[in-house]
């Protein structure tokens, strides 16, 4: 059975067949290939230009992670988003995004996750890239987050003391873990992150739900109510358990929307929910971290 975040990002092909879609290339942590198809017209690109552009490691538990990070470049000190990538990590997607935050007036920083794994963009399949994600604890994640944002708080560019945190997919459940896990953090907005995920003894051993009220910075959850693996009663659970934890908690239920309906390059895009949630998004992060 496919895992929840997968189940309908792919519009009923498997990931060998899309990625043979957009080309022979497929989809690689420095890019990826875009041929003639309904998906590659979405596809966003942000140009890099007016943008200053970084790649460099921070080393966590002594293994250098790979970072990625854009700012305007304007000089000045920026309020920080923290981008934690979906399953198959720091592809050229993740690295557009951070450039669109960038470019709405944020120092943003995207890692790596499975680095020590040699990445899993070039495994042939689901079930190879899920086996290596899903032996991944999430102490490990959250370890490398810690050094992430130490690093982008003594950013010189930085507004230290103003750092959010957002991630798709695996990234989403990642974010809300970290919510409950930093104490360094001003707001967090999850893009469909799972909210009972399966525990697995050395891996997991919570979820979401469990330690929501750990919780203490502003959420925003982004989710599509045709999400095939999270229930909207689960999302409607979190909430309220964060608004009881007197936590600001809003969110957002897009009715059609299917699991990753924010990637441009895969056919479970929705442009309208994309659209509407990229502009929440902003303002949340806007109000609680510029202010």
């Amino acid at each position: 059975m496919v895992e929840d975040w997968l189940a309908n990002a792919y519009g009923g092909l498997s990931r060998r067949e899309f990625l043979a879609s957009i080309g022979a290339a497929g989809v690689g942590l420095a890019g990826f290939a875009v041929a003639a198809t309904p998906v590659a017209g979405k596809v966003i690109r942000t140009p890099a230009e007016d943008l200053v552009i970084a790649e460099t490691s921070v080393s966590s538990g002594g293994f250098p992670v790979p970072v990625y990070e854009a700012r305007p470049t304007a000089a000045g000190r920026y309020p920080v988003v923290l981008v934690i990538p979906e399953i198959f990590g720091m592809h050229e997607h993740i690295r557009d995004v951070t450039r669109r935050f960038a470019r709405a007036g944020f120092l943003a920083v995207t890692f790596e996750p499975y680095a020590r794994e040699g990445g899993v963009l070039h495994l042939p399949d689901i079930a190879a890239t899920l086996k290596v994600a899903n032996a991944v604890p999430d102490s490990r994640v959250m370890g490398d987050l810690d050094a992430v944002t130490a690093y982008a708080a003594r950013h010189p560019s930085a507004r230290g003391e103003r750092i959010g945190v957002t991630g798709f997919c695996r990234g989403g459940l990642y974010t809300l873990l970290f919510a409950a896990h930093s104490t360094a953090l001003k707001a967090a907005v999850p893009w469909y992150g799972q909210i009972r995920p399966a525990l697995t003894p050395g891996v997991r051993t919570f979820g979401p739900l469990d330690v929501a009220d750990r919780i203490r910075v502003p959420v925003l959850g982004l989710y599509g109510g045709a999400d095939m693996g999270i229930p909207t009663g689960d999302v409607k659970a979190l909430e309220s358990a964060l608004v009881k934890a007197g936590v600001t908690a809003e969110f957002v239920v897009y009715p059609d929307a299917p699991h990753a309906f924010f990637a441009d390059y895969r056919p479970s895009y929705r442009a309208d929910a994309a659209a509407d949630a990229w502009t929440r998004c902003l303002a949340w992060f806007n109000r609680h971290l510029k202010a």
